[in-house]
């Protein structure tokens, strides 16, 4: 066995590994059917709504000026972490999966890292803030991974998270039941009011403001974000005031 097929089996061994041991289940983000598909689909039927999701997380966070460097946690091929710069935030990426990184190498300029957010390799207060878009769904522990935002993070967590209170709800797990559907079927689907609780829980003792919107509602509805609990997609702010 020559040293570059030593390499490949080490490789698949460690994918092989995470996918056994990493949160005790399989992810589908450790299998190259799936990761090497993933920008695509926010090039044909999801484009508009990356337009309004993308809307919605600018309106909060760019609320607090304070956030000029970022940390987007669950990175994937930085999709999301390539855009934080079109509104003036330096933005670094996260992400446990190799393939993920593989492809992010190069479409992304800026800082990568392989880590588990349940352990960010950073200091206290790396960044101005700490980003999970559409990812938070996908951790087994999230008071944890909040906790380790919150420690990384100096003045915010920014959070776009896929919404329990929707009709794709019922579809989502119809296609998981019958297979169809390999994204969903380790996910926790959360509501603005589901999510403020775990933050609660994670942030006790904190002083901190939260403010979320929604989006992802039919397209013939007339309008595209409002402050109920019901849409496909939601963004939610965490605004931590006990820093200078």
């Amino acid at each position: 066995m020559n040293s570059t097929e030593i390499e490949k089996k080490s490789s698949s061994d460690l994918v092989r590994q995470g996918q056994q041991n990493w949160q005790g289940r399989e992810e589908w983000f450790f299998n190259r059917k799936h990761t090497d598909t993933y920008e695509l689909w926010y090039e044909g039927r999801y484009k508009r709504a990356e337009v309004w999701q993308k809307k919605i997380m600018e309106q909060l966070i760019g609320k607090d000026k304070r956030v000029k460097t970022l940390l987007e946690f669950g990175c994937g091929t930085t999709h999301f972490t390539r855009w934080w710069k079109q509104i003036g935030i330096e933005a670094s990426g996260g992400d446990i999966s190799p393939f993920m990184l593989s492809q992010a190498l190069h479409l992304f300029d800026g800082d990568l890292v392989m880590a588990d957010s349940h352990f960010m390799p950073f200091k206290d207060h790396s960044f101005d803030a700490l980003a999970f878009v559409t990812t938070f769904e996908y951790y087994k522990d999230p008071v944890k991974v909040l906790r380790e935002a919150a420690r990384v993070g100096k003045y915010g967590i920014m959070m776009g998270m896929m919404n329990k209170t929707t009709p794709k709800f019922i579809r989502r797990r119809t296609q998981q039941l019958f297979g169809l559907n390999p994204f969903y079927v380790t996910a926790t689907f959360y509501t603005p009011k589901t999510l403020t609780e775990l933050v609660h829980k994670a942030l006790k003792g904190r002083d901190y403001t939260i403010e979320w919107t929604m989006t992802g509602l039919p397209k013939w509805f007339p309008v595209q974000q409002w402050n109920q609990s019901y849409g496909d997609f939601f963004a939610l702010y965490i605004r931590l005031n006990d820093v200078e």
